[in-house]
This record gives C-alpha cells, sequence and structure tokens, in this order.
C-alpha cells in the first residue's frame, strides 16, 4: 500500500538539549501533525537557502519559547515513513545538534503541528511514544510510532521545482569524504565538463538516494567514483551552499541550495583510481599527497573541498 504514495524528500535540523538536571527537551506533536500525540525533539525542515545552524535554533524558539545557541553536530541521519492519511511517503535527512538555552520561557501552542514543550529524564522519555529519530538520538530503544514503507519508492536523483520568483529551485542532500590512505595522501576528484565546478578537485560523494542512509551513500559513491573500498571514521560537519542561478547539464539557471554532510574515510588497501560511473559528474580521480594538496590554489578547489579539508586540518 505505501508503494502508492507520493514520495516526498526534505531536509530538518533537530535540537539534542539537556538541561542542568539531566533532563532532555522534547515537544509533542498535536492533531495537525502527521503523528499525533508522538514526542520528538524541537526542531523541523530547513527553508531553501537556509543554514541548518538557523534552522534549529528558529524552530526550538517556535515550538518551545527558548532561545538556544548550537554548539555541535552531533549526527546525521536518514528515515522514511509512509502518511497513508495524506497519501505521501517522505523521507528526511535529519541533522542533530546540541545545544543550550540562552534564555525565554517554555510555552504551549495552540493551532501548530506541535502543541506542548516539556523536559523529561530518560527514564521518563522511555515511556513516551517517541518517534524512531528522536529514539535513536537519545540512545532509547527504538520506537513503532512511525509507519516505515516496505521499500523506497522511485525518485528521481535530481528534482526542481518552479519557485515563488519562477525560478526552479532545488533543494539536495549530498555526503561527501575526505579520504586518506595509510600514507596519508588524500584522495579527490575532478568536476566533469558542463557540471557546476567543471575542472576543480572536489571530494569524492554525492546526493543520497531515496531510503539510503548517508553512510551508505559515501561508501556507494566512493566505489562508483573512484574505485575504492573505505571505512567510515567520523562525521567532519556539514557545509550548506546556495547557487542562487546554477548552470548545470539542465541547460537552464537553477537557485540550487546543497546541504552536504562531510566524513573521514579510510581506504586502508589503496589502488590506482578509476572512475567507474563513466560519464557522469568525475572525470577523473587521484590521490595527492599533502604537499601536493596544500600547493593547489583554492581556486582549483570546490568550496565544500577545501572547507573539509581545513576541518579535517589536512593542509
Amino acid at each position: 500500500m505505501t508503494l502508492m504514495l507520493e514520495p516526498l524528500r526534505r531536509i530538518a535540523a533537530y535540537a539534542v538539549c539537556t538541561n542542568s538536571v539531566g533532563q532532555v527537551l522534547l515537544v509533542r506533536a498535536s492533531q495537525r501533525s502527521g503523528t499525533p500525540g508522538t514526542w520528538s525533539l524541537p526542531g523541523g525542515a530547513v527553508d531553501h537557502g537556509e543554514d541548518p545552524c538557523d534552522t534549529v535554533v528558529r524552530e526550538t524558539a517556535a515550538e518551545t519559547g527558548l532561545s538556544v545557541s548550537v554548539a555541535i553536530l552531533t549526527d546525521v541521519l536518514a528515515d522514511m515513513r509512509a502518511l497513508p492519511e495524506r497519501k505521501i511517503t517522505i523521507h528526511t535527512d535529519r541533522l542533530l545538534y546540541q545545544v543550550s538555552v540562552r534564555g525565554g520561557t517554555l510555552a504551549d501552542r495552540v493551532d501548530q503541528p506541535t502543541d506542548l514543550a516539556r523536559w523529561f529524564t530518560l527514564e521518563q522519555a522511555c515511556e513516551l511514544p517517541l518517534r524512531s529519530f528522536t529514539a535513536r538520538a537519545l540512545g532509547l530503544p527504538a520506537s513503532s510510532a512511525d509507519i516505515v514503507p516496505e521499500e523506497p519508492p522511485e525518485f528521481p536523483s535530481f528534482y526542481a521545482v518552479e519557485g515563488p520568483d519562477g525560478l526552479h529551485r532545488a533543494q539536495r542532500f549530498a555526503a561527501y569524504a575526505v579520504v586518506t590512505d595509510p600514507d596519508e595522501r588524500v584522495l579527490l576528484t575532478r568536476v566533469s565538463d558542463g557540471y557546476p565546478g567543471a575542472g576543480c578537485w572536489h571530494l569524492p560523494g554525492g546526493g543520497t538516494d531515496y531510503g539510503e542512509q548517508p553512510g551508505a551513500a559515501l561508501i556507494r559513491e566512493l566505489v562508483e567514483e573512484t574505485g575504492q573500498t573505505g571505512r567510515l571514521v567520523e562525521l567532519l560537519g556539514v557545509a550548506s551552499h546556495r547557487d542562487a542561478a546554477s548552470l548545470g547539464p539542465e541547460g537552464y539557471p537553477i537557485d540550487w541550495h546543497g546541504v552536504r554532510a562531510f566524513y573521514r574515510v579510510v581506504v586502508d588497501r589503496p589502488a590506482p583510481p578509476t572512475v567507474i560511473d563513466v560519464g557522469g559528474s568525475t572525470c577523473e580521480a587521484r590521490w595527492f599527497a599533502k604537499e601536493e594538496l596544500g600547493a593547489l590554489p583554492v581556486d582549483r578547489l570546490t568550496e565544500v573541498t577545501a572547507e573539509a579539508v581545513q576541518a579535517a586540518r589536512l593542509t
């Protein structure tokens, strides 16, 4: 039955917030939501062009009445849930941030998707009907509050819609890797002609498929783009970038918003790089020694690559 539902995708950001006595802040879904009565972390959808850090601050204030500051990104995960009453299936890429309260007063809401905000001990939270991602984020037993589709529906890897200004817009979640080998060489890929950033060196990785976890997507993309088998080491962070008139193989301007998670990945047994997915956005892959990487001009690197290499302290 869930295969008959219209598939949708979205990116969302959430707050993991604890107080001085170890209680966690949760919000309850109202009758206006798709899962009324369930409890989850404060947060919600990332608006087009919005930095996820701003999303989590904005949504937490709206849902709880509290002002928070973001400390650190703690996890990135994806899930699917079916809403038969709305005839949709949603894939959500969720960014989880540890936050602290700056001020404000806890407040309830009327006629909104969430109606209550409360502090709970983990023992109390165990007794609540938690959304599955919230249970995972808190290290609690998995919840069955969500209806999960039997298998992922078909969904295009690129999906653009017309925005309010008439320009097509697209929001895409992707996972990229800062890849090293035992000799501390760094693996980069070169962007093919006809794609944004053509000719620049880029991180291995790309957009995740519907129903796919970012880590699994990254390992798949690494094989397709470079022929290497790697293992995930750590989550480095998330980059948010908007190009208001990106030009790619579609041939027309797109208001593009990319949210990209980047990870450290180690290839224990490196091999000569081979682009397996020929004809796509990657035309070359190469191992760089640290000094070679440091000597590359900044304009030869894509923005996300420069950010990730700096975060991993490789130059």
